[in-house]
């Protein structure tokens, strides 16, 4: 008899069971990179891709967007939407239940796209079309609107996640491989942020975020 290896279970099963495991994953505040990126915007429409439980699409509507959340898990959104209604903003967020590897933009009304689309850490330890997603991301973002991609270039040594490979690319690499400039969009930002964490046994580790700001010409 012969043991055969046990499938991994579909997406939405592997983060629902994430999330599942503790009753409050992420801290519940806005990615720092996020408020540093669009604070001074002009507040309009915006798309949170992968919104987890929430905090930055939350963040958003208290500093007037009007936010699509996206996420593939329903036992995240079920708090992201416990935490809209908490901060006073559920009429300025909607929340769609998807899996961004069959995702596609679709007009949001009658607008002609988001005035940002945002997507913070689109890493998964399951498999993920990720430049494919980042490309439709392109797609949803209106005219002089921006995308704003946020990721980390390496991993903690004590994260469950496998060391990319290959590496994970940096923000000017991302913004080549999307043909951004080619196709007439403004880099606002392309850089690597240092971070400090300290891991489970008190160790610090510098790590990199890398960010990329873009902005849409007409």
């Amino acid at each position: 008899m012969h043991d055969h290896p046990t499938e991994p279970p579909p997406p939405d099963q592997f983060w629902d069971g994430f999330y599942r495991e503790r009753d409050q994953v992420w801290s519940g505040s806005p990615n720092a990179l996020l408020v540093r990126e669009v604070t001074g915007l002009a507040p309009g429409t915006a798309l949170d891709l992968g919104c987890g439980e929430g905090a930055d699409a939350v963040w958003l509507a208290r500093h007037g967007w009007q936010v699509t959340g996206i996420d593939i898990s329903a036992v995240a959104l079920e708090r992201a939407a416990a935490h809209a209604v908490d901060a006073g903003v559920e009429h300025l967020v909607t929340w769609v239940q998807a899996d961004l590897a069959a995702w596609a933009a679709t007009d949001p009304g009658s607008d002609p796209g988001y005035d940002l689309v945002c997507a913070q850490f689109l890493h998964s330890p399951t498999e993920l079309p990720r430049d494919r997603i980042l490309h439709r991301a392109m797609a949803a973002v209106a005219p002089r609107g921006r995308l704003l991609v946020v990721g980390h270039q390496d991993f903690p040594p004590w994260s469950s996640h496998p060391a990319p490979e290959p590496p994970l690319p940096t923000a000017v690499e991302l913004a080549a491989a999307l043909q951004l400039e080619a196709h007439g969009w403004m880099l606002e930002t392309a850089e690597p942020v240092p971070r400090t964490v300290e891991g489970p046994q008190g160790q610090l580790v510098v790590l990199n975020d890398n960010v990329l700001r873009a902005r849409r010409g007409v």
